[in-house]
């Protein structure tokens, strides 16, 4: 289970609305909502405050059994001044490569959703395909494994910022799960 799924569990049994809960934290709700949906973290403090308001330990907020550590750097970037070149297949591939250019490998990675029983229920009735097109559509960034030296880094590229996350273990850089998606790598490789 990730952070966010935990956290939310955890929460219900506590038998907390997401405004309830944001009300004891003196958070908004939609911090609440971006950390359920793993799209952000509560710092440190709120962490503890969280644990003890829960009756969770901090441990078990934060063991997802997942690949992620919290080591992870965000920086605005242009596209625009990107330059397709070489291996580089477009302007996100040329942004990884240039901020990792001394790393071991690259490898793009292919994001596909994981789907429950009820999207895998509504993407069946609906056709096959639609639920990850709509994912696609709302997340259309790109997705790099990056070696260097002992470390690997998920890096995922959007149309303003470069994010990478060091993993906390190692990943098979042809399959592996991460959250709620399936990252598989691509056909070429930047390095």
């Amino acid at each position: 289970m990730t952070f966010g799924e935990k956290l939310k569990e955890a929460r219900k049994e506590a038998g907390l609305s997401q405004e309830q809960f944001a009300q004891k934290l003196s958070v908004s709700r939609s911090a609440v909502a971006k950390w359920e949906s793993d799209k952000g973290m509560p710092d440190v403090n709120n962490l503890k405050v969280i644990a003890q308001l829960l009756d969770v330990s901090v441990d078990y907020l934060l063991d997802e059994d997942e690949k992620l550590s919290f080591n992870e750097m965000k920086e605005a970037i242009d596209l625009d001044l990107f330059e397709v070149t070489g291996k580089c297949r477009d302007k996100k591939d040329a942004a990884c490569f240039s901020k990792y250019k001394t790393a071991d490998a690259i490898y793009p990675l292919i994001r596909k959703k994981r789907l429950n029983k009820a999207e895998w229920l509504a993407d069946f009735i609906a056709g096959a395909g639609i639920i990850q097109g709509a994912d696609y559509l709302r997340d259309a960034s790109a997705y790099y494994l990056v070696e260097i030296g002992e470390k690997q880094l998920l890096v995922n590229v959007s149309t303003d910022f470069i994010t990478s996350r060091e993993l906390a273990h190692k990943v098979d850089p042809k399959k592996f799960d991460f959250g709620n998606y399936t990252f598989r790598k691509a056909t070429y490789r930047l390095i």
